[in-house]
C-alpha cells in the first residue's frame, strides 16, 4: 500500500516512461511538419480532441471509481480477517478456562490453535499473492501440520480444516461444551467466507473489453490533440501535449493498478503488514511475548 508522503517522481513517472518517450517524438514529429513543409491544413478544429478528452474523462472516471471499490472491498474484508481472528483467539482463551490451574494439556492446545490461526493468515496473503503459501509457516505450525497441508492445493483451507478437527477433539475431551462449539465454528465460517471474498476478487477479471476500448479511445484522443493545438500554441504544443497525455495515462495506469489489489505490488493491498499486526496481537493476548520485529516503512509503501 501507497503510504501518504515520499512517494518518488521516478516511481510515478516510471509507469508511463515509454509512453511518454513516443508522445514526445510524435508531437515533435507533427511540428517539424507543420512548420518545416508548411502543411497549415493538417491542423484540425481543437474543439474535435476537446469534445474527445471530456468523453475520455468521464469513461476513466467511472473505470478509477470501480477500480478503487475492488480494492477498498480488499481492505474491508481484510479488516474483518483481523477482527475475527481477534475475536477466535479471545472465544477459545475464554471459553477453555478453568476455575483452578488450566493443564498443561489444553495450555498447549491453545497455543497451537493461536499459531495456526496466525499462519493461516500469512499462508492466505502468500496465497492470493501466488507466491508460495507454505514459506514461514515452520517457524509457527508442527512439522507434521506442514507436511499435511502441503498436499493440497489451497493451504488456507487445510489450516481451517486443521482448526476444526480441533475442535472436535477439544469437545470430546470436555474442554468446552456443545453451544462453545458452535460460536466457535461461526467464526471459523466468517474466516472461510472472508477469504472466499479475496478469491473472488483476485480471479475475477475487469472486463478486458471495457479496458481496452478505453485504452483505444485515450491513443485516438492522443494522436489528434497535437493537431487541434497546434494552430493556436505552435511548437509550444509539445510541452502541452506531452503534460495533457501524462494526465491521462497516469489516471488510467492508477486504475490498472488499483483493480488487481493482490498482485505483490506497491499498491496492493498490505496483507503482509496486516498479518504481522495480528500475530502480534494474537501472541499478546496468549502471553507469549516473542513478538515479531515491527519494520519500519522506509520506502514509500508496505506490502
Amino acid at each position: 500500500m501507497l503510504l501518504k508522503k515520499n512517494i518518488p517522481f521516478a516511481y510515478v513517472f516510471g509507469k508511463i516512461k515509454y509512453e511518454l518517450i513516443w508522445i514526445s517524438a510524435y508531437a515533435i514529429a507533427v511540428a517539424v511538419v507543420y512548420h518545416n513543409f508548411h502543411a497549415s491544413h493538417i491542423s484540425i478544429p481543437i474543439a474535435i480532441p476537446a469534445i474527445l478528452g471530456t468523453v475520455l474523462s468521464l469513461l476513466l472516471g467511472f473505470r478509477s471509481n470501480q477500480a478503487y471499490e475492488r480494492w477498498w472491498e480488499a481492505r474491508i474484508v481484510w479488516g474483518a480477517i483481523v477482527n475475527d481472528s481477534r475475536t477466535l483467539t479471545r472465544q477459545l482463551l475464554t471459553f477453555t478456562a478453568f476455575e483452578v490451574e488450566t493443564p498443561h494439556e489444553v495450555l498447549s492446545f491453545r497455543d497451537r490453535f493461536v499459531k495456526r490461526q496466525i499462519a493461516w493468515c500469512y499462508s492466505l496473503g502468500q496465497s492470493l499473492r501466488k507466491l508460495n503459501s507454505l514459506q514461514g509457516l515452520d517457524r509457527l505450525i508442527p512439522q507434521r501440520e506442514v507436511d499435511y497441508i502441503s498436499r493440497y492445493d489451497n493451504k488456507p483451507v487445510a489450516l481451517l480444516e486443521l482448526h476444526a478437527r480441533d475442535l472436535d477433539y477439544a469437545l470430546k475431551q470436555g474442554w468446552i461444551n456443545r453451544y462453545q462449539q458452535v460460536e466457535l465454528d461461526r467464526t471459523l465460517t466468517r474466516l472461510c467466507d472472508s477469504m472466499g471474498k479475496c478469491e473472488r476478487i483476485k480471479n475475477t477479471i475487469f472486463p478486458a473489453t471495457y479496458s481496452l476500448y478505453i485504452h483505444l479511445t485515450l491513443n485516438l484522443f492522443i494522436v489528434l490533440l497535437p493537431f487541434g493545438l497546434m494552430e493556436f500554441f505552435g511548437i509550444m504544443q509539445v510541452p502541452l501535449v506531452i503534460a495533457i497525455a501524462a494526465s491521462f495515462l497516469l489516471i488510467e495506469k492508477m486504475a490498472i493498478h488499483l483493480q488487481d489489489p493482490f498482485e505483490n505490488k506497491p499498491t496492493d493491498t498490505p496483507v503482509t503488514t496486516i498479518s504481522r499486526n495480528i500475530e502480534r496481537d494474537l501472541k499478546q493476548i496468549l502471553q507469549d511475548w516473542q513478538l515479531p520485529e515491527t519494520q519500519p516503512a522506509e520506502r514509500f509503501y508496505i506490502l
